[in-house]
């Protein structure tokens, strides 16, 4: 992501329409898209004619602002770690899911939380088998079912467990079979009935994981999730692997769901709490 933004900035001596044109295609180019990509350099115009500015770095504030409004988490966006959480970690696979419910394990325990892991994808063959290894290296318990098994008896068991071992954080690995939207939903509606029933009062937390490596592959994903149940946030996943990340901006400038995490690396601790100041900063160093 650094230096993104170099490259314009060192290229124009004026604020013209070339200018404009370049901000549209870098933006679009980042994966921003061109929906918010054209927000963002409309606002930037109508910024440059009330400030009389002439001078592409005087514009380059005013940039920063505009696009960390677009990344701000709510205000109480994080109070789900304050409590005692059931967290659902949903995505389609291959985009570092299971990899981020043992990172996010990890770095709840090391912050002094109990924490317990679901494995409630009993869809896919050896995700109860890959979940229980991060389990093991973050050094927290699992509750796991068979292969084909109802993921709700799962996530049964494990909030009998959690409720008995005073759990603050119980992580739900969710199956990600956006082919079959129908299914997740009923799945989903069915593990929450469960929670409202037997966890009434325990705070709730959506999160989408998303490879931030396929661009607007991952905004359609995020977009697909979000029809199947209301998303809290997401988590993007490989940032170290990609010089754009734009696409963190569009999700949350056009569907309204903020990054809460990115995965930085392969590593347990290579996780992070989104910091919008930080991100976009970053774009322009």
């Amino acid at each position: 992501m650094a230096g993104f933004f170099a490259k314009l900035f060192g290229g124009f001596s004026q604020i013209d329409d070339d200018f404009y044109e370049e901000l549209f295609e870098m933006l679009v180019l980042g994966d921003v898209g061109a929906r918010t990509a054209d927000d963002i350099v409309e606002k930037l115009k109508e910024q440059v004619k009330e400030n009389h500015i002439k001078n592409p770095d005087d514009c380059k504030e005013f940039l920063k602002r505009n696009m960390k409004e677009k990344m701000l988490v709510p205000d109480g966006g994080f109070d789900f770690e304050k409590e005692r959480s059931v967290i659902f970690i949903i995505g389609v696979n291959g985009v570092g899911k299971t990899t981020t419910i043992g990172k996010l394990a990890s770095m709840f325990k090391k912050e002094g939380k109990r924490v317990l892991l679901a494995a409630a994808d009993t869809f896919r063959a050896a995700a109860t088998e890959q979940l229980r290894e991060w389990a093991d290296r973050a050094g927290v318990e699992m509750v796991g079912g068979k292969e084909g098994q109802d993921p709700s008896s799962v996530l049964f068991d494990a909030i009998a467990s959690a409720k008995a071992k005073t759990v603050d954080v119980l992580l739900v690995d969710t199956a990600g079979r956006l082919h079959n939207k129908k299914n997740l939903m009923d799945e989903l509606e069915k593990m929450n009935r469960l929670i409202n029933s037997y966890y009434p009062l325990v705070h709730r937390e959506n999160l989408v994981v998303l490879d931030g490596t396929t661009g607007q592959n991952a905004l359609n994903q995020a977009r697909e999730f979000s029809q199947v149940t209301k998303l809290t946030g997401f988590v993007m996943t490989k940032m170290d692997g990609t010089a754009k990340g734009g696409i963190a901006v569009a999700i949350q400038s056009e569907l309204g769901i903020p990054v809460k995490y990115i995965g930085t690396g392969e590593k347990i601790d290579d996780i992070k709490r989104f910091d919008a100041d930080e991100y976009v900063e970053g774009l322009f160093s």
